[in-house]
């Protein structure tokens, strides 16, 4: 029978055996006692089993509370845990629920992190995976062989239907390939959504007409599940080419009940990424959280940005956008999406360590706040990135493209 693979990284003041072993039994036919039904046979079918365990430093203190021992040291692993297919099928919430579920809880551990996961290739056979993904949106801009340039409109919210449409337009008439709505921005007291869609929208019709270039926008129709397939609908009525979820609020099933449909570029935003990662011990690692949303149908997924305004080092944004370009079940693909204090400044250092222009490459004051103004500071972008693949400096590009020397002047530290 096929089975699930999960990597975890782990420390425990117990014996790392026995704390595995708790783990397996947890997520799957055991609990805190044996009881009358766990038989033998039942547990060679359905019980998870510890398929390998690598021992790595040890602390003096834990790393989160629970499970302190008053003179232990405590130990970090790593460790592979495997179930058979049968436990969960191809229900993907329950998968989920069992990959990272109680195991959260459980007094063993003083640290747990979901690394990674393997699954058999049958799952290709139950799920759609990415529609879209990283060649289908690039062609939907008539983008190739370069990143797709993107902005956010700024102020996140408080603008009116007019002013965004304006700011829409500008952009347009810049050069800009995709245009998003902040995370922020639902349906505001001053910007109603479905007029927002119809005025932005006229503007992209209009420019395609005029130049055969469709720029796509992507409205945030995160709301509950019917309320989301309304806003889906006015979207495609619209002639729009997609749709942004903010993923960790609307959830797994709603991201995947919208995601099925397969008319619209699904953008996702998965603000929120910090309380699931940012602690070293605690959470889940991107490469596990990228291949969920590509179970679900995700076409765009957000991985921060080298030398970003967060926290995250460039070495884990590095790993994340590796991670969305890496094969999964045959071909899903998504879109890795650059964001967080970019402008072209880092566009050389994001090519040197990804090799790559299979990104959209987002930047919202990197644009709106170029000193020439925005179609200068799309232009920027586009010259950082021709610089990037050249092989040329940042130095050397500023001294060939006088857009991107101004966006040095203001952007460099």
């Amino acid at each position: 029978m096929e089975r699930v693979f999960a990597e975890y990284l782990i420390e425990t003041p117990y014996e790392v055996e026995q704390a595995a072993a708790v783990l397996a039994g947890e997520q799957s036919s055991g609990t805190f006692v044996s009881v009358p039904g766990e038989t033998e046979e039942l547990k060679k079918r359905f019980a998870a089993r510890v398929e390998d365990i690598q021992l790595l430093d040890v602390a003096d203190e834990p790393s989160i509370p629970g499970g302190s021992i008053p003179g232990k040291k405590y130990q970090k692993a790593r460790v592979k845990v495997s179930w058979s297919i049968e436990n969960f099928g191809y229900n993907l919430p329950v998968l989920i629920s069992t990959l990272q579920g109680n195991l959260y809880e459980i007094t063993q551990f003083t640290g747990l992190k979901l690394m990674d996961f393997e699954l058999p290739d049958s799952f290709k056979n139950h799920f759609k995976g990415s529609k879209f993904g990283i060649q289908g949106s690039k062609l939907s801009c008539g983008v190739a062989d370069r990143p797709m340039i993107g902005t956010i409109i700024k102020p996140s919210i408080g603008m009116s239907i007019a002013e965004t449409t304006a700011l829409v337009k500008n952009l347009i008439d810049a050069g800009i390939d995709f245009i998003k709505d902040d995370e922020l921005m639902g349906s505001a007291a001053n910007s109603p959504f479905d007029d927002r869609v119809k005025s932005i929208m006229k503007v992209i019709r209009d420019n395609e007409q005029k130049t055969g270039k469709k720029v796509m926008y992507a409205f945030n129709i995160s709301d509950e599940i019917d309320a989301m397939q309304r806003k889906y609908d006015l979207i495609r009525k619209e002639k729009g080419s997609c749709a942004m979820i903010s993923i960790n609020s609307v959830g797994l099933a709603g991201t995947k009940k919208i995601c099925d449909q397969g008319e619209l570029v699904i953008h996702g935003h998965r603000n929120g990424w910090g309380m699931l990662n940012r602690h070293p011990l605690l959470g889940i690692e991107f490469p596990a959280y990228q291949k969920i949303q590509r179970l679900a149908g995700v076409d765009q997924l957000h991985v921060n940005g080298i030398q970003n305004k967060f926290w995250e080092s460039d070495d884990s944004v590095v790993t994340s956008i590796q991670s969305c370009l890496k094969p999964f079940l045959g071909g899903y693909e998504i879109l890795p999406v650059v964001s967080s204090g970019q402008w072209g400044g880092q566009a050389v250092e994001t090519y040197r360590r990804t090799q790559t222009t299979d990104l959209l490459y987002m930047a919202g004051g990197g644009i709106l706040a170029h000193p020439m103004g925005p179609k200068a500071g799309v232009n920027a972008l586009q010259q950082a990135w021709t610089g990037a693949v050249e092989g040329l400096s940042v130095e050397e590009t500023a001294l060939k493209y006088p857009e991107f020397a101004a966006s040095v002047k203001k952007f460099s530290k």
